[in-house]
């Protein structure tokens, strides 16, 4: 069922560090970054990375144990140290195939509920599951400090995944015809900075996808709250954190990979 072990050594993607001094002396030591499927023995670092979000948080649970069982699209950046570490993830599950799931439901609901009206229609469509070519739900998370260009690896590996995927996974046309995914959904914690207002997201890369997508909206800390987030204890806007749904379609989605390269390798 492992999609990667067809070609596991063009899979085995390393990332390495190199030691050098800092200024001061400290030695930076070297880490090489692996990156994997998702696995059972990655669960417990998945589930405590959802803890953080806003809108993950209720569902971490059932959201992990989803995304292991999605074994064609997603990918984990640990190490081979046995520690089972999880440093990034991403991952796209299809909003029709997980329909049953209370998490898939429940995130839905919060979209729909807090959607104004100009894309009211459009958010129904897209989570509706009768569009031509199916929406995913884009679940990816990270170490604040993690290299940007391990950062971007992470999410090549899921456009990889997605285009592996669409041609051999293993479930026959239906499932292949499942990860063919027209649309994007990205629930990007954020916050509004106290002077000018404007949106600080907490990971740059969902502001470049913001910046492709169809249209963005903002969910306030009062809704999160109801909905059961992490930081539910704070219902001020001026500081609690927000979620900014972002929508993209494939095309918008494949835009914002080449922004991303470009701001990384210039």
């Amino acid at each position: 069922s492992n999609k990667k072990t067809a070609t596991s050594n063009a899979q085995k993607k390393q990332a390495k560090k190199k030691k050098k001094k800092e200024g001061d002396g400290t030695e930076i030591i070297p880490v090489d970054f692996t990156f994997h499927d998702f696995d059972e023995k990655f669960f417990h670092a998945i589930k405590n990375h959802l803890l953080s979000h806003p809108a993950y948080a209720p569902h971490s649970s059932d959201l992990s144990d989803i995304m292991i069982e999605n074994i064609s699209v997603g990918t984990v950046v640990s190490t081979d140290d046995g520690e089972h570490n999880v440093f990034g993830f991403a991952s796209v599950l299809n909003v029709t195939t997980y329909q049953d799931q209370s998490s898939m439901q429940k995130l839905k609901q919060l979209c729909l509920k807090s959607c104004p009206g100009e894309h009211q229609a459009a958010m129904e469509t897209v989570l509706s599951g009768k569009t031509k070519r199916p929406a995913g739900m884009f679940i990816h998370g990270r170490m604040v400090n993690l290299p940007l260009e391990i950062t971007f690896v992470l999410h090549q590996q899921l456009v990889k995944d997605i285009d592996w995927a669409v041609k051999h996974a293993s479930g026959g046309e239906a499932e292949r015809k499942s990860l063919d995914f027209g649309a994007f959904v990205v629930l990007a914690p954020c916050t509004r900075d106290a002077t000018t207002h404007s949106i600080v997201y907490k990971h740059f890369d969902d502001e470049i996808f913001a910046n492709s997508a169809e249209f963005v909206y903002t969910i306030s800390s009062a809704e999160l709250k109801k909905a059961g987030g992490p930081n539910s204890g704070d219902a001020d806007d001026k500081n609690g954190e927000l979620m900014n749904v972002i929508v993209m379609t494939k095309t918008g989605h494949r835009a914002a990979m080449k922004d991303l390269q470009n701001m990384i390798h210039g």
